[in-house]
């Protein structure tokens, strides 16, 4: 049921006037009543954000850590959601901030408690944090895993009965399954190879109930950007093909770590092929009664494919990225070529096919919809363009990946064509206030802009600590600094690095410790607030963490984070006239900056950054310094 708007509104007054005398009433005298401190770069910050509601304009709304950003966001979303009749969107930078935000105890839900609220907030997940019933099945006969016994029996009951009036509810989420970590999950969630519109498990499906459920929503529904940003893509075909988009129609946009979103958009847009896949596909249409001529067509398509597979592989540029660069042999692209012209031809034999009625229908149409997208995806690598390429190894496969390199006019038609008001809120959006490396990596030319600090004294709470040193020594002296027993957050560059440094423990150690990967990530951070265990190793959480007081006292950054030397920022690098200036750099302040962030979060919290710097590293001090809160300390 939709609530009313939490303020009278009058003939006298327009809707936005009352806002603002809302606004200012709850954070002057209201929430100063119930206990909470007047924080004038929050008020600042919600006024501006009612400002671009009413010029439903692009709004990069910076400010630092404990300005209360998300309360500052949330006033002004909540009433202009119910003004509308449409829900907010807000969009998080990925699954594990989604759950922090709407935790217990968390803005969300304070506010509502503050203003009895009778908040309507809803969850809208990625495809790859549900479970797949199909690989779920496909999973049980290839594996005798325990992780997949205990996911069968966590299943609700109408999953395997028959009643049609069984009542159904949502389930399914990655977060349901806090033992079972990301390798395993993979075996068994959504993958965008599974046709889910003829999946005739579908009105069974967790994903399809937790979509009709968000889909409801009157007040806010909360993804991540990747959902977003799939939304946005495949809304006109999912709407051309009579299907329903995944969001909603929403009243605005607020982007929580906003400048995350180019990243987002590109992984969107990609378009995957696997070698195994056609092989399995291909094995399901070969049935008795196919004509001689399509077989032969099928059977030279499989040939093909892995001779194409196999030029791949041998053309992989070996390195110790997960995205491997692949160099474009005249062979192999006259084969990619080849290979489209052959399938063009084999699916006007699939026409013959289906008047015959020898494949069945349901694995014909599976097999047209596959080999669309196959020579979609081909295509883009094998003509001249601004497509990125690379192998990479997904679910234990080996898989092309293709990707456009830029995404900035798709994003100006999509998103930024102001229809709705559109907010980035981060405490680093902008790179000592100068917005213009997030606004030309979007391609947004017209932008409403502010920058407020952090309410802080950061040289009374936060000492920033450099240790230099070789590289060969950085993993021993982060168990050196581990030997305090404080809640530390150890930041990795890569997940290589990350892995590297639970090789190098010895196998005695005593520290209790946890690594990105090994668990849910949700639940591994609720457990490490809780104090369950003294250390978490990540090379994903360098912003969003929310770890207030003892919670977290001690940071460790192992390695300056440049962005990896793989296939998706070579393809920046190679289109800039100066790489290290404009990509590298602005991409390291700007994640130093968000790593350093985790560790001041209320006006209670104290405790120590260490950076481990190399001779290389320190070279390029004022690269780096300059956008630190506090001096640096040598160790």
């Amino acid at each position: 049921m939709r609530q009313p708007i939490p303020f009278q509104l009058s003939k006298e007054k327009t809707f936005f006037g009352s806002l603002s005398d809302w606004i200012g009433d709850v954070f002057y005298d209201e929430l100063p009543e119930k206990g909470y401190d007047v924080r004038d770069e929050q008020v600042f910050m919600s006024f501006q954000i009612e400002q671009a509601l009413k010029e439903k304009a692009v709004l990069f709304a910076e400010a630092g850590v404990g300005t209360g950003k998300t309360l500052a966001y949330l006033l002004p979303a909540i009433a202009y959601a119910r003004y509308t009749g449409k829900p907010a969107l807000i969009s998080c930078a990925d699954e594990t901030l989604i759950e922090q935000l709407v935790k217990k105890g968390g803005d969300i839900d304070r506010l509502n408690d503050l203003f009895n609220l009778n908040l309507d907030v809803r969850l809208a997940k990625s495809r790859d944090q549900y479970l797949c019933l199909q690989r779920l099945e496909g999973a049980q006969k290839l594996y005798e895993d325990d992780f997949l016994d205990e996911i069968e029996d966590s299943l609700p009951g109408f999953v395997n009965k028959t009643h049609s009036m069984q009542k159904t509810y949502p389930y399914g989420e990655r977060s349901s399954f806090p033992e079972v970590t990301d390798e395993e999950w993979q075996k068994v969630n959504y993958h965008p190879i599974q046709n889910c519109a003829a999946c005739e498990l579908r009105n069974k499906c967790g994903q399809t109930i937790h979509r009709n459920h968000y889909r409801e929503a009157t007040d806010l529904v909360i993804c991540s950007h990747d959902f977003l940003m799939e939304h946005i893509w495949t809304k006109e075909t999912r709407i051309r093909e009579g299907q329903t988009p995944l969001l909603p129609e929403v009243s605005q946009i607020v982007l929580d770590e906003g400048h995350l979103l180019e990243f987002a958009a590109q992984r969107a847009l990609t378009y995957e092929v696997q070698e195994k896949t056609l092989l399995d596909l291909t094995e399901s249409i070969m049935v008795d009664g196919v004509r001689e001529k399509t077989l032969n067509m099928i059977e030279q398509t499989i040939d093909m494919h892995n001779e194409f597979f196999r030029m791949v592989r041998a053309n992989t540029v070996q390195s110790e990225e997960d995205r491997k660069a692949i160099e474009k042999s005249a062979d192999m692209l006259a084969l990619g070529k080849q290979l489209i012209r052959h399938i063009d031809l084999m699916m006007e034999e699939f026409v013959f096919e289906s008047e015959l009625y020898t494949i069945p229908e349901y694995e014909l149409k599976i097999a047209e919809e596959y080999f669309e997208l196959y020579t979609f995806s081909m295509r883009l690598f094998v003509e001249e363009g601004d497509a990125i390429n690379w192998l990479e190894v997904k679910d234990e496969v080996e898989t092309l990946v293709i990707m456009p390199r830029l995404v900035t006019d798709i994003l100006d038609e999509k998103l930024f064509d102001g229809k709705v008001p559109i907010i980035f809120s981060s405490a680093t959006l902008s790179i000592q206030k100068d917005f213009s490396y997030l606004a030309d990596s979007l391609g947004i030319d017209k932008y409403q802009s502010f920058s407020v600090p952090s309410p802080f004294d950061y040289e009374e709470v936060m000492k920033i600590r450099k240790h230099v040193l070789p590289q060969e020594e950085k993993f021993q002296r982060v168990q050196q600094l581990l030997e305090t027993q404080e809640q530390t957050l150890v930041l990795f560059k890569s997940k290589q690095e990350m892995i590297r440094f639970k090789q190098s423990l010895p196998a005695d150690h005593s520290l209790r410790i946890e690594f990105e990967g090994d668990r849910e990530l949700s639940t591994v951070v609720k457990d490490f607030q809780q104090g369950a265990f003294q250390v978490l190793c990540s090379y994903h959480l360098w912003e969003g963490l929310d770890l207030p007081g003892d919670a977290l006292t001690k940071v460790v950054i192992v390695d300056l984070p440049y962005p990896p030397q793989d296939p998706v920022f070579e393809a920046k690098r190679k289109f800039s006239e100066n790489p290290i200036e404009d990509i590298d750099i602005p991409f390291m302040q700007l994640r130093i900056q968000q790593g350093i962030g985790r560790l001041i979060r209320s006006s209670n919290d104290s405790g120590e950054i260490h950076l481990l710097l190399n001779e290389e590293e320190l070279l390029i001090q004022h690269m780096w310094e300059s956008i630190l809160p506090v001096p640096v300390q040598t160790v």
